[in-house]
């Protein structure tokens, strides 16, 4: 499907209601399936929505009962450009048609250096720079303190309170949530140590009690906190990150799973404060969901690992690169960037009208469409969740202790649908509250 005729089945979602509820929530579909899942599924890959998907477009989802709900979950923020895009669902198809796996270490391919040159260009990063591409976000962290390891000599990692940075041994390590993700699995990786979040003189303060900022190879930080709550970093922290590094030669990594490709009103977070980091980690809505990370950094830290040390069996998959020019493409012609800020405008205004009605609403925070609320406990956050999906909404909580809800909506909601959901959200919160 061409550009105009995605355009025009958009205006056509615009001006019908995007939620439709056919059935109770689950649907006997829904439970016929999920009831297969919970017999040949191993229950530790816990299902946050009991509805088991069908199709979906843009910022919605159908179920196999037939009803449609609207997104604001994102696949966890691997949407931004929504659901099955037809421009990126072409681009995949025709490089699947072409070829579909070699290995990029044994027979390179040229979408390879095509995505990396794009990636680059907009990369806040002093050149030259360069690109290695991986799976999932968290083999983009544990390869970026590869290369600071690789670069400087050193194996100590710094990151912070209330971090998320995948479930991979390292970067579990470095992740600061107990339950559920670390509870009775250490021992984990060693040479990590936590510091509180926005907090500059406590990373001076554990260079004097902890560990010596000599033996510091990375500090690794999140320009907006995702799982620990989107709370975003003051301009203090990360210019005190920058300097710190600068003064003890340490690697500056940010890590923009979560919050690149457009989700905070910039391309990547970290443009809002104006400072170059080292290395950035990518991943989640680089190519609409289909699994590719990568890291973009200074020639001189990407290539300091020795030949083959780095690398694996799907280190950037032809495919899924293909479907990332083709993100990218989208993001520009479609301008994904500035809609970002204007929902985040529309949002924030609707959210702060919220606190002033409802008292457990205890802070909106977040950086354009990156935004949460938080409320008084976790279980009034979760009846809030629960109370939306009975509304056709679907919403996720964050937060180290779980108190915030959180907005990962694909960036092409049209209004009328934004408008349809936050009504929605708000009748929860009146039946929550």
């Amino acid at each position: 499907m061409q550009r105009w005729a995605y355009l025009r089945y958009a205006r056509h979602m615009a001006a019908t209601r995007a939620i439709e509820l056919k059935t109770e929530i689950p649907g006997p579909r829904s439970r016929a399936v999920l009831e297969r899942l919970a017999a040949s599924v191993a229950s530790p890959l816990a299902i946050t929505f009991p509805v088991v998907a069908a199709e979906a477009r843009g910022a919605t989802i159908t179920d196999v009962d037939g009803n449609t709900f609207i997104d604001f979950a994102g696949g966890v923020g691997c949407l931004n450009v929504g659901h099955s895009h037809p421009q990126v669902v072409q681009a995949a198809q025709e490089q699947l048609d072409r070829f579909s796996h070699t290995d990029f270490t044994v027979v390179p391919y040229e979408v390879y250096a095509a995505l990396a040159e794009r990636l680059l260009e907009r990369a806040p990063l002093d050149r030259p720079a360069k690109a290695a591409f991986f799976n999932a976000g968290t083999e983009a962290v544990e390869n970026a303190v590869k290369f600071a390891r690789a670069y400087t000599g050193r194996s100590a990692v710094i990151g912070f309170e209330g971090a998320f940075h995948g479930r991979t041994y390292l970067s579990l390590a470095l992740t600061s949530k107990t339950h559920p993700y670390k509870r009775g699995l250490g021992p984990f990786a060693p040479e990590v140590y936590r510091v509180p979040f926005n907090d500059v003189a406590a990373i001076r303060r554990a260079f004097e009690v902890t560990v010596a900022p000599e033996d510091v190879a990375a500090i690794v930080f999140e320009p907006v906190q995702g799982e620990g709550g989107f709370i975003p970093a003051t301009r203090e922290l990360v210019e005190g990150i920058r300097a710190i590094c600068d003064e003890h030669g340490i690697v500056m990594v940010c890590d923009e799973v979560q919050s690149g490709y457009a989700r905070t009103g910039k391309f990547f977070a970290i443009e809002h404060y104006g400072v170059r980091p080292d290395l950035i980690t990518v991943a989640k809505s680089i190519a609409m969901g289909i699994p590719l990370s990568g890291v973009l950094g200074k020639a001189a830290i990407m290539d300091a690992p020795q030949e083959g040390g780095v690398g694996g069996t799907y280190v950037g998959n032809p495919v899924a690169q293909a479907a990332a020019l083709a993100v990218l493409d989208v993001i520009e012609e479609e301008g994904l960037v500035e809609r970002s800020a204007a929902l985040g405008e529309t949002m924030r205004t609707r959210m702060l009208a919220w606190q002033e009605r409802w008292p457990q609403i205890r802070e909106v925070r977040g950086l354009g469409a990156m935004l949460a609320i938080e409320l008084d406990d976790a279980a009034t956050a979760s009846r809030v969740v629960e109370e939306a999906l009975g509304r056709g909404l679907l919403l996720l909580k964050a937060g180290v202790e779980g108190r915030a809800i959180r907005v990962l909506v694909p960036l092409v909601v049209t209004d009328a649908e934004l408008d349809e959901a936050l009504a929605a959200w708000e009748q929860a919160l009146e039946e929550a509250l």
